[in-house]
């Protein structure tokens, strides 16, 4: 719920967004190297499809979410939920290269991108404390697995060098689990109670707070 009181940006917004758009890039940087693991030596880096369709969602993605963060210890904003969609750029951005629709409706590629978009919008809202809990247990459940599957996939899907019994395998493994339950819990930012420092820096929850006002 958004606090009724005008909300107020605080001051270091701007150092905040600066450091999610940092923690954001950084993100992606790992995932592409978890990409080209699951690509084995074929593997390429090209300007635009690592650049614009990787590494600049994830600058935007993290921009988003620390906005959102910065919203939400200042009491809320009118629509500002919707900074919970912010995930949906991995999905987006990867299509709006030539040809790449037509390559996910014929052959399936850039279905990992979708899967990354969603096991985040929806594990964010599973563990963000609001919402029905029976819609957060199925996009929670949707979401673990999700994670669990492409995690699990590392294993079968570059042969024997990505093994469960080889350590490159394991590492691989391990780094792509973290970086997708790192995102998903960073995704919950948006769907989590709104904040406001009332009494000298006591900070109240939304829930806590009288109906009138909230």
């Amino acid at each position: 719920m958004i606090s009724t009181r005008a909300a107020t940006t605080p001051r270091n917004a701007g150092a905040t967004v600066a450091l999610g758009a940092l923690c954001g890039l950084a993100w992606a940087a790992a995932f592409r190297a978890v990409m080209s693991e699951f690509a084995g030596y074929g593997s390429q880096v090209a300007w635009v499809d690592t650049f614009v369709a990787i590494l600049l969602p994830g600058l935007v993605v993290g921009s988003l979410l620390a906005w959102a963060h910065v919203i939400r210890l200042s009491g809320g904003r009118r629509g500002w939920r919707w900074l919970g969609a912010a995930p949906a750029a991995f999905a987006v951005a990867p299509m709006l290269l030539p040809g790449a629709v037509v390559a996910l409706l014929t052959q399936g590629l850039g279905g990992g991108a979708v899967a990354v978009a969603l096991l985040a919008i929806g594990g964010g809202f599973a563990i963000s404390g609001l919402g029905p809990l029976w819609a957060r247990i199925v996009c929670g459940v949707i979401s673990a697995l999700l994670i669990v599957g492409i995690t699990i996939t590392t294993f079968f899907i570059a042969g024997p060098r990505l093994a469960v019994t080889e350590p490159r395998g394991v590492w691989v493994a391990l780094l792509a689990f973290s970086l997708l339950t790192l995102l998903a819990i960073a995704s919950s930012i948006p769907f989590r109670p709104v904040v406001e420092a009332r009494d000298a820096g006591r900070v109240v929850a939304a829930s806590e707070r009288p109906e009138t006002d909230r």
